[in-house]
């Protein structure tokens, strides 16, 4: 199997943004993408697990995937926040760029840099005290991703992910499936200006992404202890928690 087709199959979405920079040619979109299919809820789970990454003790934070920077927005809006030092990074400039621009007076709070989540070689091992990743473990690569948490965090590190999940009533959960199936293809057609990959990279990372439990088992198969999460609005999402072990 060639690299291309080895990294298509590793994360749920089957998406290599090596191959498509969809993110990149839509960044100026993402935002109105995020409200258009989840009804604004969106804006509820980013300000939940923005306050839960506040509520950690940690000194350094780096936030993989930032994006537009919904995440750190919030976070820096956190009086708890105010000295400590926070890095946001993302693969695609245009993600980055537009969170340059929202975050406006508080830029220079936040270190922003263009990282790939799957591999990291310019952050030091055990550098970081907390990191957090959110709505992205989809069309990442996440054996990968999660591999690169564990080794940036420091003994005791905590990690916080905000991701897809699964609504445990299955007729419930069906039915979100096929209001996602129905509407996506539409909403993101008329949001991304007809660039069908974006719907459809998401769509299928939706699909395909493990339930709950199935990540909790994950966090703990790579290492982590303390592994819990929260289910968010029924179950469509979930906040993860875990902890890097003090001690090998």
């Amino acid at each position: 199997m060639d690299r291309h087709a080895q990294r298509s199959t590793e994360n749920a979405a089957a998406f290599d943004w090596a191959h498509d920079d969809v993110f990149g040619r839509i960044a100026s979109r993402y935002d109105l993408l995020c409200d258009l299919f989840s009804l604004g809820i969106h804006r509820l789970w980013k300000r939940r697990v923005a306050r839960r990454i506040a509520e950690e003790r940690w000194t350094r934070l780096l936030d993989g995937a930032t994006g537009t920077g919904d995440i750190i927005l919030r976070l820096v809006a956190h009086e708890s926040t105010a000295d400590r030092q926070i890095v946001a990074s993302d693969v695609s400039a245009g993600m980055l760029g537009i969170a340059q621009r929202r975050l406006g007076s508080n830029a220079d709070r936040v270190r922003l840099e263009c990282l790939d989540a799957e591999r990291m070689p310019s952050v030091a091992d055990g550098s970081v005290d907390a990191y957090s990743i959110s709505l992205a473990l989809k069309i990442c690569n996440r054996t990968q991703v999660l591999n690169e948490a564990f080794r940036v965090l420091a003994p005791g590190g905590r990690l916080i992910v905000l991701e897809a999940s699964n609504i445990p009533w299955k007729p419930l959960q069906a039915t979100y499936l096929a209001y996602m199936s129905a509407c996506m293809p539409l909403l993101g057609w008329i949001a991304t200006g007809g660039d069908a990959s974006a719907y459809r990279y998401l769509l299928h990372g939706i699909r395909e992404f493990p339930t709950a439990e199935g990540l909790a088992e994950e966090l703990s198969a790579h290492g982590f202890v303390d592994v819990a999460f929260e289910r968010q609005s029924l179950g469509i999402v979930a906040i993860h928690t875990a902890r890097k072990p003090r001690t090998a």
